[in-house]
């Protein structure tokens, strides 16, 4: 949306300049008489009185913005008014990028604009359900308890995160480490043994699993920079594909598809999606809108078009309930519950608490597949050692014997 610099009178007369966010002059002229200005000049703003591109393209960390959320809003329940607030939390912000992010907003909302339209105008710094929850509690006066539950979903969706990522930290290193020493074995250890036995091989008595692992050794040593530019190469490539929209639903329907983890991954989605539709919900946002703006949060797209069915669906005057459970997506308990709760009028408590069995039972299950992980990795690491073992003592072995 353009930003366009306007000059205008107030009631009494005063003359007022600012910029506002508007589809074309027009709308923006109707926006300033819906701020009881009379307009006398409007016109697009130079790059200058925007906000830098530079800032806006930055983005702050989840935990600081959930602490911003909780100090703005109780800053306004202890009767701060906005701009004292907005002053404040842009002074004290140890974030560089939120400073300037909130000192630009404090002058926006000085000038007349709404909270919730200056932060969409950082869309990597606040997000969607931030910004709608926060328009929403403007209009419904529930600001500060929309600004609490934001932070407090903000603050819950990173520690998940946190615990996902801390939970697979060692089976990767473990992988990384094992596929380093081998590959050193391979391409360092294992050449060093080809002279001792090259009687073996005029002879033709080679053991095959020896053979093998010397010409792949020889093939490590002679190609493997071309190998490893190969690897980078498609990597590169696939990183290009997975940005294309037929990508992203590759990547998400590969996701699903991997033993174990695949049910965990939608789980988790299903479980953010039931916590964000809830938030919305309590907050007063309408269940359309609600839909529109939880769908995106589930981080999954098959997920995310089966809820968009869903809102069709509702457009027509059907439960929610229904499409979900066609969709196969969502477990049968999940969608019973929520039958029940549509039933009762109680979807924006249930939900809540459908999201947090979901994700004790999703993490459970994370947290034993993770123990089984770290054990299968050993014994695979364990496995291709003892293999490059063998084919080296095999060899030696047999010119014993022959001896």
């Amino acid at each position: 949306m353009p930003d366009f610099a306007y000059t205008a009178r107030d009631a009494s007369g005063k003359k007022v300049t600012g910029t506002i966010g508007a589809g074309n002059q027009r709308d923006a002229a109707v926006q300033l008489a819906g701020r009881s200005l009379f307009p006398i000049d409007v016109k697009p703003a130079d790059k200058h009185s925007a906000a830098p591109d530079r800032i806006r393209s930055r983005s702050v960390k989840p935990q600081t913005m959930a602490i911003f959320y909780g100090q703005m809003a109780s800053l306004l329940r202890s009767g701060v008014s906005m701009m004292r607030a907005l002053t404040v939390l842009s002074e004290q912000a140890s974030d560089k990028n939120l400073k300037l992010v909130l000192t630009d907003i404090r002058a926006r909302v000085e000038e007349g604009e709404p909270l919730g339209s200056a932060m969409a105008r950082y869309p990597r710094v606040f997000s969607e359900m931030g910004v709608n929850m926060v328009r929403a509690g403007t209009e419904g006066g529930f600001l500060e308890d929309a600004l609490d539950r934001v932070g407090t979903f903000t603050e819950l969706q990173e520690d998940l995160k946190g615990k996902t990522v801390s939970a697979l930290a060692y089976p990767v290193f473990l992988f990384g480490v094992g596929s380093l020493v081998i590959t050193v074995l391979i391409v360092f250890f294992v050449p060093k043994f080809d002279p001792l036995f090259a009687r073996l091989r005029d002879k033709g008595e080679m053991p095959a699993l020896t053979d093998g692992l010397l010409t792949f050794s020889k093939l490590l040593q002679g190609y493997g920079i071309f190998i490893l530019l190969a690897i980078v190469l498609v990597g590169v490539l696939l990183r290009f594909k997975l940005q294309t929209e037929e990508g992203k639903f590759a990547a998400d329907r590969y996701k699903l598809k991997i033993p174990v983890l695949g049910g965990i991954l939608m789980s988790l989605a299903v479980a953010r999606f039931c916590r964000v539709l809830g938030t919305l919900l309590g907050n007063g946002v309408p269940i359309l809108r609600s839909l529109e703006i939880s769908r995106a949060a589930t981080g999954n797209r098959l997920l995310s078009r089966s809820i968009g069915e869903a809102s069709e669906n509702i457009r027509a005057g059907e439960s929610l309930a229904t499409p979900l459970r066609s969709s196969g997506y969502f477990p049968q308990t999940v969608v019973e519950m929520i039958s029940v709760a549509e039933e009762s009028n109680s979807l924006e408590d249930v939900l809540p608490t459908i999201a947090d069995s979901l994700e004790k039972r999703t993490f459970r299950k994370l947290d034993l597949f993770v123990r089984l992980l770290e054990p299968v990795m050993l014994l695979i690491m364990a496995t291709l050692v003892l293999i490059v073992v063998m084919a080296l003592l095999i060899p030696v072995i047999k010119s014993s014997s022959a001896i």
